[in-house]
């Protein structure tokens, strides 16, 4: 019996050592400077994307396309601040599309596209906003 004590308190030792080795060794995952810093470029990259929307929606010509639908340009614009990651995500690149072909000049080559992604913007933020 005392044998059988002596292997047990000599396992347990053994393994209260090696794990705490062991322990010593593992780094963490991410440092709390490195976590602190992604969630800012979390945070940074979907303020640019609402500022993007917003952007978007200030120009007059998706004013215009709102207006020809009917849509309250200020509920819209107010639906910025809910969408969640994956429907700003979509808005975003859709409005960045518009800023770049509106900045850009295009709008007489490819006006009927410029429209149509104007009131795609549109209809997301309004899905998004009766939800």
């Amino acid at each position: 019996m005392q044998n059988l004590r002596k292997l047990v308190v000599l396992v347990l030792v053994f393994a209260g050592t090696a794990g705490s080795a062991f322990a010593e060794q593992q780094p963490h995952i991410l440092s709390p400077s490195q976590l602190s810093e992604a969630m800012a470029m979390k945070v940074a990259s979907r303020d640019a994307d609402r500022a993007s929307v917003r952007e978007a929606l200030a120009r007059p010509e998706v004013k215009n396309v709102a207006a020809s639908m009917g849509v309250d340009m200020n509920r819209l614009a107010a639906s910025v601040d809910t969408l969640d990651a994956a429907d700003l995500g979509q808005a975003a690149s859709t409005a960045r599309q518009i800023n770049q072909q509106l900045v850009g000049g295009d709008s007489t080559v490819t006006l009927s596209t410029t429209t149509i992604i104007i009131a795609l913007l549109i209809l997301i933020l309004i899905i998004v906003a009766v939800h």
